[in-house]
């Protein structure tokens, strides 16, 4: 039984549950008006006055809805059926539904259907002729996933590979009544586009309260928010920068209003039918089009004829004005295709005739345009007079009234009469095939009397100028419903029909807003009919979505304002949107008197709509170019523009094929093209056609600069051919009286043809290109050409292999915009054969770099290939003068091209006889003597030595060095296979050498990728400036260090690195504590490959977009090492295997470490000990900075701190661990400092060379001067000079050094236990430059070399916070060596001595951790990321950094967390510590002056966040153990780069992360699937995911790892889609030292290798620790 809810439902008991709701999520409640505290209670609702009248005071209670009470799903998931069942709650507008059907239907991979309706009574629904369901299910993933709510009813709509929530409407209640149904939804941002018809002033729309109606209407479109002529309940969704975006349809055709509220969401009120809703979803806002036009029917292709410029007007009064409108713009010249007659050539306005007095001769008017080039276009509204004609009858109504072809009354029998422009009329029922048969006689009929070429059809909302007829309307529900939308007038039958008017579709009151509709459909039989094989054209003003499938619109009877020629572009993009491509405004308006400004500005930009038609009304003077006087300046702008428009319409042209082919749009938001970009989603006053042509007109008055938005690419001015100079940014562009602004966009080949005053003689003459160059010197374009007008399957026609021009059409000119040079030849081959083209038809503008290929006869569909050479793209520059200051005099100097913002080396070395044997190559090379050395402090090597060597099956080495003087080389030993792989077969490369230019080419055997190669100019061999440059496989690079990267992977645009390790806290281009030459490569076919440079010497790396990089060093030699992969994590291994596996720290250093530089005293140490017992927080190792020192000189105690070895015994005997700072600086200014004295007596401190000074080179650092009181308000310089004592450098590089190191670090041992040591400041750093007193010794070369890499402070020379770089060193073989050759070696030669005492004083393996790092470094210690800043990007980025130190082979790595400058702010710092919880290297480390920031800082929830992150790490201490235990094993990588965003920044509560492809678990056990997704993160809690297919092994927390590694076992059994899982597990006593082959102390202890089993619907088992956790 259907029930029908009439009475209000309130008793005097009822109260509404009232949410708590955010005002702008408040849904309405009265949306009728008139709300008041009573009426809204009468209603269920809730009243909550506010002081913002936007905001409902009546909204919805938690009462109303529908509740789920049973759903059904097929076998195949495609569907699901649920009945609604509606809760008891007051009505609004009485009739409500008690039961309704639900049915949810997957239609493809990216449509979703969702259809709630009566579910014992059908309803009226769309009757669309092209949307129906697919007849089979989606044969991929859904990119979408439906959440159906229960009680009460609501559905979620999810995009699946972010789980953004898209489409929620459990923000509103479900209201389903006969005439009122109500559905809201939450929407995922403001980005909101579509809705109509109306004047949208801008084309995203404004989501504060702002309330749409929709239903056809014949009303002027003068900017209010009232409804116009077509019915569009569709809107898209940009999602954010990913241009994620998605579509929502209500297929609805009754009366409604569509309200947005801030929220952002969006309530639907209809009066009729049912809820049909269509989500869309797509990757980019241009895909979501695509998507929506597939399912309403992808628009018409108009002939080619119809993309010219159009002329009309309503009343010319006589033919004879026609003909003169014509002929005066004929003899301007102006391009122009189409004329048009108003219902002023028909006889008093009735269809089907014309006014055989003033329009004698229009059935030969057709001819006369014909003659001419031209096309005719007449129009017909669908009012019939009943009336006869003058001179007899009026057969047209006739034969409409014999075949019973009109709308009738409510009867069904009887015509309804209204009144139109014929006065008493009736309106044709094309939903009746009878009427459509009557409709197509009549045109074929007047179409033999009045010859025309397409058909315009207007009126057809349907308008009426009677209130519904002239008998008016019955008072009842259908012309009088219980709820009006905001309606214009608020009267259903305001200007058209009474609403219980029947049609054979329905009452009228359904199928109001399809008149239009169907009046194309049956317009579109009668012209298959009339012109057969020919497309002819169809105008409608009134339309439903699908109607582009056959018709055009224009805008509607605009006026002649400023605000309409604005508002024209917004309602354009719309109909974008909508599938109408073909569309445009009334140029100049068709209301008012224009202007000559406004009508020129009109007549540039209307040049640019795709349906270009000047077009006015009666009684207003004319407005054709023509009439303001031929040489006038609106027609000489107006013939310039529209010229252009010619020019372009091969391009335009093919847009519209390829809107009729696939969906796209002509004329596109600029968004669409730039989404990434948020300034481009509200830019509406300009437009592109298609990708590529961005149009920018002037639409205000009196003004000639215009704020214009140039976005991210390359752009070219399409006049000037110029390329602009700014992009992603607004412009003052200057766009005087006779301009527009109308630029290319690089990147794009569009095709062209020599404009004509006619399409017809247009099509006649040759083509050509313009070529418009990206940045990487590229562009690409399509051309569809076929005849202009036949009908047939467009979509299989292609002028590239099937099509012949019977005109026997030519490319004649090519333009290539961006150009770099002049090119020496080109060269057009056709068939095999290639021809040159003479230079006379080549023509270079070297000022504006563009290229003219004049003359060519390129026949149209067949296949040329235009080839040119000689030109060096900015992208194959390689810098001849790196140096700052460049300019034409000085590279032209050095025989290099200068080419105003490059200069470029042409230069070559030749190889002599290179020969290969089955181990390598080794020969010689001379330099090109044609070409001086560049610097002449630097001179040149003529004869080099080059050494290739075949080291293994995956790594070779190749050498390049002075064969004739012994160069510095870097003393790191390296694992060398002690035989080289000769078995061609077993190697996983071939090399090859390029004789002239020298150059060695590496290529990976399997591909076929060259990896490498240096076949490239600049390559450069001087005693103090050697340079290389290789191309690079692939845009892919990582590494390089240590230096702050904003992004793992490298940028390739033009960026330089410096590499020289110095004392600089982390900063962007600033090099940093260590050196890393080297980088891990990935290459197009997914293989990887790494590549060492052996050079210490200072050096920078230019990164270029050829791709390409350029090594430039001041020392040393080139000695690079390749090895293969080919997974990026057998880089690592085998990188690892050349220069040293990393050291496995002892188990405990892997537990949470505290410290901070100035605790005051030992009691401050203490007392946070103390409180992070109290607060259970996990904790091992607690650190003394250099505070600990007397005046900060090592192995001393400071007075403060004479109580500290008692605490560290204390803290040492409850489980925990202590770690001390040592600096290398020793202070030389003592008396009693034995230090310094044992250090002097083994002449241990780095020196002046004997010929210059026998002294030590003195520097000054942390050490204070004796018996002074440091004054910390002066400033630095002043304290450094003040109170810094004299210090010197140890040469750890000597073995004596070595040997006096260990013996300190006994003797403090003795007075201080410690668990592991901190080295610090060994960059070495310095606070004086060079020396004290800044006069370093010897040849300033050194110091100031002749190239100076791209250095942080360069311009102070190498010696700025360092030593001399003439100080002198010994290797451990006694051989001297400048600081300048092994300055970046100096942390690197602190570590082992340093890891070897602490082994040796400790008994235990511990930890030594080191600011300054080499290649190998990590085989003795660990790095911290240096003194980061407190702040959100080095949040960020110390991802980054720990991701660079596992390829550089540094596994135990981390930042200081929460940042060591300045002051913590709280949020940053509580993310910072759950995510340094799973930095392998975790340490709270925080600078002198600034507040505390440990977990007990703070407050309590602090402290229980971290407690909770860190005892997950705790738990998991046995799987890292693992991971470091398999790094120091084999190599493999610890934190290890799936490239993903781990932190957030400030405020935000959900991250968007990408999970990679295979089955992953949430830490607590959720599944979650592959791709880019949003995850809820809130403040307390971090995403942390499980991979499937794996097996973890894990152990109960405890606040140290010493009582935690006493605990019970147990793993995590993570299932693969296979059901299976394996792991590995490595358990030993954490601490011990044990044999090892690599002469690297080695832990003792056993491995177990776990492997999971399958097991059968097992998804979730957890017991006690000590068991298995299957998942």
């Amino acid at each position: 039984m259907r029930v029908l809810r009439t009475d209000s439902g309130v008793t005097d008991d009822f109260i509404p549950e009232c949410p708590k709701v955010d005002p702008s999520e408040k849904v309405d409640c009265y949306p009728d008006g008139g709300a008041s505290p009573r009426k809204c209670l009468q209603r269920g609702c809730c009243w909550d006055p506010v002081d913002e009248i936007n905001i409902p005071w009546c909204f919805f209670s938690l009462n109303h809805n529908y509740e789920v009470s049973s759903v059904q799903k097929p076998n195949d998931h495609s569907k699901s059926t649920a009945v609604l069942v509606l809760r008891p709650a007051p009505t609004l507008f009485g009739g409500d539904i008690e039961q309704l059907s639900f049915q949810a239907e997957m239609q493809t991979q990216n449509r979703l259907r969702f259809k709630i309706t009566d579910a014992e009574r059908s309803r009226f629904e769309v009757p669309h002729e092209h949307v129906t369901s697919p007849a089979d299910p989606p044969g991929g993933a859904l990119n979408y996933e439906l959440e159906l709510l229960h009680i009460p009813f609501g559905l979620r709509v999810f995009r699946a590979s972010s789980k953004k929530l898209l489409f929620d409407t459990t923000v509103g209640p479900l209201v389903f009544a006969d005439q009122y149904l109500q559905l809201s939804a939450k929407l995922p941002s403001h980005n909101i586009y579509g809705l109509g018809e109306h004047v949208h002033q801008n084309f995203r729309h404004d989501t504060n309260w702002k309330t749409w109606p929709i239903f056809t209407r014949d009303s002027f479109p003068n900017g209010g928010t009232h409804n116009l002529y077509g019915h569009y309940p569709y809107f898209a969704c940009l999602e954010d920068e990913s241009g994620a975006s998605f579509g929502v349809f209500l297929m609805n055709s009754n009366a409604m209003e569509v309200t947005l509220q801030p929220a952002p969401a969006v309530t639907y009120r209809t009066i009729g039918g049912v809820l049909d809703f269509y989500i869309l979803l797509g990757d980019t806002p241009e895909a979501v089009v695509q998507e929506f036009l597939e399912l309403v029917g992808r628009p018409v292709i108009p002939p080619y004829w119809s993309l010219g410029f159009q002329l009309s007007r309503w009343d010319y009064g006589n033919l004879t004005e026609v003909k003169k409108t014509v002929e005066r713009n004929r003899e301007i010249g102006l391009p122009y295709d189409v004329q048009y007659t108003d219902i002023d050539y028909m006889e008093d306005k009735k269809d089907f005739t014309y006014n055989a007095v003033n329009f004698t001769e229009l059935p030969q008017f057709a001819d006369y345009m014909h003659a001419g080039g031209q096309k005719y276009i007449l129009i017909l509204d669908p009012a019939i007079s009943n009336k006869p004609r003058i001179n007899g009858p009026y057969e047209s109504y006739d034969r409409g009234t014999q075949k019973k072809a009109w709308v009738t009354e409510a009867d069904g029998e009887t015509p309804l009469l209204g009144e139109v422009w014929p006065g008493l009329a009736v309106f044709p029922d094309y939903t009746n095939p009878a009427c459509i048969e009557w409709w197509v006689d009549e045109i074929q009929r007047f179409h033999q009397e009045v010859k025309h070429d397409a058909l315009w059809i207007d009126m057809n909302e349907v308008s009426n100028f009677q209130k519904g007829s002239v008998n008016g309307c019955s008072i009842n529900n259908l012309n009088d419903p219980p709820f009006t939308p905001r309606i214009l007038d608020n009267l259903m039958y305001s200007k058209t029909l009474c609403m219980d008017a029947k049609q054979t579709w329905g009452s009228h009151y359904d199928v109001h807003s399809l008149y239009g509709y169907s009046m194309v459909l049956a317009t579109e039989v009668a012209l298959k009919k009339v012109f057969g094989n020919n497309r002819s054209l169809m105008l409608t003003r009134s339309s439903f979505p699908g109607v582009g499938k056959y018709s055009g619109h224009w805008l509607g009877d605009n006026a002649a304002t400023w605000n309409d020629i604005k508002w024209a572009i917004p309602g354009m993009l719309e109909f974008s949107l909508f599938g109408v491509p073909y569309i445009g405004a009334d140029i100049c308006g068709f209301f008012d008197d224009v202007s000559e400004e406004l009508c020129r500005r009109w007549m540039q930009v209307g040049a640019f709509y795709p349906f270009s038609r000047n077009h006015n009304a009666q009684n207003y003077k004319p407005q054709d170019p023509a009439w303001f006087g031929e040489d006038s300046l609106l027609v000489n702008t107006s013939k310039h523009y529209l010229n252009i428009r010619y020019t372009l319409l091969p391009y335009l042209y093919t847009l519209f094929y390829k809107a009729h082919a696939y969906g796209d749009t002509v004329v596109r938001p600029v968004m669409h093209e730039f989404y990434s970009d948020s300034a481009t989603w509200a830019v509406d006053r300009q437009f592109l056609w298609g990708p590529y042509l961005l149009i920018t007109p002037v639409l205000d008055p009196g003004v000639e600069t215009v704020a214009a938005y140039i976005p991210d690419s390359p752009w070219y001015d399409y006049e000037t051919e110029e390329k602009m100079t700014t992009r992603r940014q607004y412009i003052n562009m200057y766009l005087p009286a006779d301009k527009l602004g109308l630029h290319i966009r690089g990147g794009a080949i569009l095709p062209t043809q020599r404009p004509a005053v006619t399409t017809v003689y247009s099509r006649k003459n040759p083509m050509g290109l313009i070529i418009a160059l990206d940045d990487n010197e590229q562009a690409a374009g399509e051309l569809f050409w076929d005849d202009g007008e036949s009908r047939g399957r467009l979509a299989s026609v292609s002028v590239r292999v099937t099509y012949v021009d019977p005109n026997d059409l030519r490319f004649e000119n090519i333009t290539v915009l961006g150009a770099n040079s002049m090119p020496t030849t080109i060269v057009v081959t056709h068939k095999g054969v290639e021809t040159p083209v003479p230079s006379q038809n080549i023509w270079y503008n070297g000022d504006k770099k563009v290229l003219y290929i004049r003359n060519l006869t390129l026949l149209l569909g067949q296949n040329y290939t235009v080839k040119w050479n000689g030109s060096v793209s900015e992208t194959e520059r390689f810098d001849c003068h790196p140096e700052e200051g460049s300019d034409a005099d000085k590279c032209l100097a050095r025989g290099c091209i200068w080419n105003v913002s490059e200069n470029v080396l042409p230069g070559e070395t030749l190889a002599v006889s290179p020969t290969p044997d089955t181990t390598g190559w080794s020969f010689e090379i001379q330099r090109n003597a044609r070409y001086r050395s560049q610097r002449l402090e630097s001179p040149d090597i003529n004869t080099l030595r080059v050494e290739i060597k075949y080291l293994s099956a995956d790594m070779l080495q190749f050498k390049i060095y002075d064969p004739a003087n012994k160069r510095y080389e870097v003393p790191v030993p390296l694992n060398i296979p002690p035989t080289p792989e000769a078995d061609p077969n077993k190697r996983l490369y071939d090399v090859e050498v390029n004789e002239q230019p020298f150059g060695i080419k590496v290529i990976r055997k399997s591909t076929g990728t060259v990896i490498w190669d240096s076949t490239l100019p600049g390559f450069t061999f001087s005693d103090l400036f050697i340079q290389i440059s290789t191309r690079l496989p692939s845009n892919y690079i990582y590494g390089f260090g240590e230096t702050e990267h904003s992004s793992y992977h490298h940028d390739l645009n033009w960026h330089t690195w410096g590499m020289f390790s110095k004392d600089q806290p982390p900063g962007y281009k600033m090099n940093c504590y260590g050196v890393q030459p080297f980088y891990m490569g990935l290459e197009n076919t997914m293989d990887a490959h790494g590549v060492l440079l052996l050079n210490s010497n200072a050096m920078d790396v230019t990164l270029q977009p050829t791709p390409a990089l350029t090594y430039r060093t001041v020392g040393g030699i080139l000695d690079f090492f390749i090895v293969m992969g080919p997974t990026p994590e057998q880089v690592v291994q085998e990188y690892t295997e050349l220069v040293g596996r990393p050291v496995l720290p002892a188990y405990w250093s892997l537990g949470f470490q505290l410290c901070r530089y100035g605790y005051q005293n030992t009691m401050e140490i203490e007392n946070l000990y103390n409180e992070m017992r109290n607060a259970g927080i996990p904790y091992d190792i607690q650190y003394a900075d250099i505070d600990y020192m007397e005046r900060q000189l090592d192995f001393t105690i400071d007075k403060d701190f004479q109580d500290l070895p008692e605490l560290v015994n204390t803290m040492r005997s409850e489980g925990m661990r202590f770690i001390f700072i040592l600096d290398p600086a020793i202070s030389g200014n003592e008396t009693d400092y034995p230090a310094f004295t044992r250090g002097h007596e083994k002449d241990v401190f780095i020196k002046w060379p004997l010929e210059l000074e026998d002294d030590i080179v003195w520097g000054k650092v942390w050490p204070d001067f004796p018996n002074v009181t440091v004054d910390e308000s002066l400033d630095w310089d002043t304290q450094v000079e003040l109170y810094r004592a004299y210090t010197a450098f140890p040469d750890f590089f000597r073995n004596q050094t070595a040997e006096w190191w260990l013996q300190e670090i006994k003797e403090f041992y003795v007075k201080m236990k410690f668990d592991g040591l901190w080295i610090d400041m060994n960059e070495p750093a310095s606070f004086v430059h060079g020396t004290v007193g800044g006069k370093c010794l010897g040849p300033e070369k050194y110091d100031y070399p002749p190239y100076m890499p791209q250095l942080e402070s360069k311009n102070e020379g190498l010696k700025h916070k360092t030593l001399c770089m003439n100080s002198e060193q010994f290797l451990a073989d006694g051989t001297p060596v400048k600081h300048f050759d092994v300055h970046n070696l100096y942390g690197w030669s602190h570590a082992k001595p340093t890891y070897d005492a602490l082994l040796a004083v400790t008994g235990e393996r511990g930890v030594v951790v080191s600011r300054s790092t080499y290649p190998s470094s990590g085989k003795w210690v660990g790095h911290w990321l240096g003194d980061n800043t407190s702040g959100w990007d080095q949040l960020f980025k110390s991802i980054i950094g720990m991701l660079e130190f596992s390829l550089f082979g540094i596994s135990y790595t981390g930042a200081d967390i929460c940042g060591f400058f300045n002051s913590a702010e709280y949020e940053m710092c509580l993310r910072w510590m759950q995510l340094g919880a799973f930095y392998p290297y975790s340490r709270n480390h925080n600078g002198k002056g600034n507040p505390r920031q440990d977990p007990v800082a703070w407050n309590s929830t602090f402290a229980e966040a971290s407690r909770n992150v860190l005892n997950i790490r705790y738990t998991l201490l046995p799987y890292l153990y693992t991971l470091m235990f398999e790094a120091h094993a084999t190599g493999s990588t610890v934190v290890r780069a799936i490239i993903t965003h781990l932190s957030l920044p400030q405020g935000a509560r959900e991250v968007t992360a990408y999970v990679p492809e295979g089955r992953w678990y949430d830490y607590n056990t959720v599944r979650i699937s592959k791709n880019w997704m949003v995850m809820p993160t809130p403040l307390e809690h971090i995403n942390l995911h499980v991979r499937g297919g794996y097996i973890l092994p894990w152990q109960t927390p405890e606040n140290t790892t010493h009582y935690s590694r006493k605990n019970p076992l147990g793993l995590i059994v993570a299932l693969s889609d296979a059901g299976a899982a394996q792991g590995t597990f490595f358990w030993d006593d954490g601490q011990g030292i044990g044999e090892s082959p690599r002469a690297v102390p080695q832990p003792r202890g056993a491995s177990l290798r776990l492997f999971g089993a399958k097991f059968a619907r097992l998804s979730r088992w957890k017991r006690r620790p000590s068991s298995m956790t299957l998942i």
